[in-house]
């Protein structure tokens, strides 16, 4: 069976702790990897000195304070000297006297990859045999004999637990090689602190999980390195780690906008091992995934109600209608029945509204310029503002972009009209659209008007909250917030000192640029290949064509002028799409994967956190609406 990481290390921290001799063994930066027990009781160490991590300069300071090298007129100047000697550090070999009397050796060794190993010997019994030699040689020449017997057999035992350590050395360096290269190669950070929240050990893949974030950590403080905001995020689960509990918390960096997720565990020894790992992508799919579960349920209640409802609004119109008919009605009665068929007419558009914000629902991105989408909704917008009303925009040039035209340009209009609604007759209406660290597009609608009340900030987004009196039907905001669900996104509604301001958030989704030349089709059926073929062919490409992942790397691996990728989800044997995807890297060309899947289901989930995905039947205008206009790749 074989050992776990932690046996073998338990089984070498055993062996090494048997040797006679000490022994330790630093890294390139001068921390400590290893020692043994006979290191730390032959110099009297305090165990901060002997945990990993120790820093070298720590042990020379406390050695040189505590007399080990007698009396030192200038503590810093030796200990920066020994520092220099370790930085540039060579093999060797020598004796020297303690202060208490006793005599060791010291033989050092330099490791391949930086750092080095060094076994201290106390040869005080070695010593006082050979000066005793010496003093009677000539009466003790048969004892003399004797103790030189002994001393090489002393040498050649000394000889044979060097061959051990060295051998020792080498599967210790082997052995975090592969640790190393293994929490390298994962996409996460992985990290241990210790009881006063120092790291002591981390992977380099803090800066790609948190962006602006150091990645050379070891040493510092956690506070420090997280941010103080993020630091007191995770304070609540850090601290049930340190009480022995693991725990997780997930919190957004504020400054990269990113959905991060860590796992603490306890590691019994007072210190806590951390995990993080960037689930940005994967909470914009989940919420989107909940917001069409609940609109699901929605629409099962709502349906039969609004059915019975309406059937009830009919008999009313109709009844209401025959009674305006009627003649001699008293004078009055005429007021009183258009009023309630006025109610039934608002009753029916309400009911259409329900359906609108419970129905099936789904989302048809298309490759979008938000500057002409925002021109657009200007146009539309402006006709509608009193003359003392002004609509304003600022937008940087994003570039074309994957979202739900239609949807978008729906929910922003909305949230123009009810900005216009809560002026009253003058004021600022400001659109503003920024993109937040390749993760977000957002959009925000401000107005100099009265702000949001305290009721609003808390029930603005439930459906039927309205502060329009009989003239709302609280279901504006509420679609919105749906709509913006339904596509992975956030909606917050704050104040600001001039007035309101709504934020809408939705995930940023690049365009397929326009390309026109080789394309490779991945698709393991003929019939459908021949016929995505003719497609990719009306868009102006030139084809060639593979079944499998494994086929289309060695088709790109020759053919690197490569204009589109279009592929299956699930192709021939175990590969995917996703395979390819991760086999490629950011730096492939671009991609469009298909499949029949649904929505829900976890290869399609996976799938959109590499490339837009059409669900199939599509059509060629289907495919084309996912590139970018090719006149808009001259702006």
């Amino acid at each position: 069976m074989a050992l776990s990481n932690d046996q073998t290390k338990s089984m070498t921290m055993a062996g090494l702790n048997l040797i006679g001799q000490a022994l330790t063994i630093y890294d390139r930066e001068l921390r400590l990897v290893v020692c043994n027990a006979p290191f730390q009781t032959m110099f009297d160490l305090p165990n901060a000195l002997v945990t990993p991590g120790a820093d070298f300069v720590d042990t020379i300071t406390h050695l040189a304070r505590t007399g080990e090298y007698g009396e030192i007129e200038d503590v810093d100047s030796f200990v920066e000297e020994r520092t220099q000697q370790a930085r540039a550090f060579e093999p060797h070999y020598m004796e020297r006297t303690r202060a208490n009397g006793r005599t060791i050796s010291v033989e050092g060794s330099p490791l391949p990859e930086g750092g080095w190993v060094t076994v201290y010997t106390d040869i005080s019994d070695t010593k006082a045999q050979e000066a005793l030699l010496r003093a009677r040689s000539d009466a003790l020449s048969d004892q003399l004999l004797a103790h030189a017997e002994q001393l090489a057999q002393t040498n050649r035992e000394r000889a044979a637990m060097i061959t051990a350590l060295e051998e020792t050395k080498r599967q210790l360096t082997a052995s975090e090689a592969r640790a190393r290269l293994t929490t390298e190669m994962m996409p996460a950070h992985i990290a241990h602190v210790d009881a006063s929240g120092l790291y002591t050990y981390s992977n380099q893949r803090l800066s790609t999980i948190i962006p602006h974030r150091p990645s050379n950590i070891l040493g510092q403080p956690i506070r420090d390195v997280l941010g103080a905001d993020n630091h007191d995020k995770i304070l609540g689960a850090l601290t049930t780690a340190y009480e022995g509990a693991p725990a997780v918390q997930e919190f957004t960096d504020e400054t990269s906008a990113r959905r991060i997720r860590t796992a603490f565990t306890p590691d019994r020894a007072g210190g806590v091992y951390i995990l993080s790992m960037d689930v940005t992508e994967e909470t914009q799919t989940r919420a989107a995934l909940q917001q069409t579960r609940r609109r699901a349920l929605a629409a099962q209640i709502t349906s039969g109600l609004a059915h019975d409802f309406s059937n009830l609004l009919t008999i009313i119109l109709g009844l209401q209608s025959r009674l305006g008919r009627l003649p001699a009605l008293p004078a009055d009665a005429a007021p009183l029945i258009e009023g309630t068929l006025a109610a039934v007419r608002r009753g029916g558009a309400l009911l259409t509204s329900i359906a609108q914000i419970s129905g099936p629902r789904s989302l048809r991105p298309t490759a979008t310029d938000l500057r002409d989408l925002v021109q657009d909704l200007v146009t539309l917008a402006e006709p509608t503002l009193p003359k003392g009303m002004t609509l304003s925009q600022r937008i940087p040039d994003i570039g074309h972009v994957l979202l739900d035209r239609g949807m978008l340009q729906d929910s922003l209009l909305n949230l123009v009209l009810n900005a216009r609604d809560a002026m009253g007759t003058q004021g600022a209406i400001n659109i503003t659209v920024r993109r937040v660290h390749d993760i977000w597009i957002e959009f925000q609608i401000s107005d100099t008007g009265p702000g949001f009340s305290t009721a609003a900030l808390s029930r603005g987004l439930d459906p039927f909250f309205t502060t329009k009196g009989a003239e709302g039907s609280g279901l504006g905001l509420p679609m919105v917030y749906d709509m913006t669900k339904l596509a992975g996104g956030d909606l917050r509604l704050a104040n600001t000192e001039t007035g309101a301001q709504v934020t809408l958030r939705l995930p940023y989704r690049a365009a397929v640029p326009a390309t026109t030349g080789l394309a490779l089709l991945v698709e393991d059926q003929n019939d459908l290949r021949a016929l995505m073929r003719d497609m990719l062919m009306e868009l102006g490409h030139s084809v060639i064509e593979a079944a499998s992942a494994d086929e289309a790397t060695a088709l790109l691996a020759d053919l690197p002028d490569i204009a589109l990728i279009l592929s299956d989800l699930q192709l021939v044997g175990d590969s995917t799409g996703t395979d390819l995807a991760r086999r490629l890297g950011p730096a492939s060309p671009p991609l469009v994967l298909m499949t029949s899947l649904p929505p829900d289901a976890p290869l399609f989930l996976e799938a959109q956190k590499y490339a837009p995905v059409l669900r199939k039947p599509f059509t060629t205008e289907d495919l084309s609406t996912l590139i970018t206009p090719a006149k808009a790749v001259t702006k």
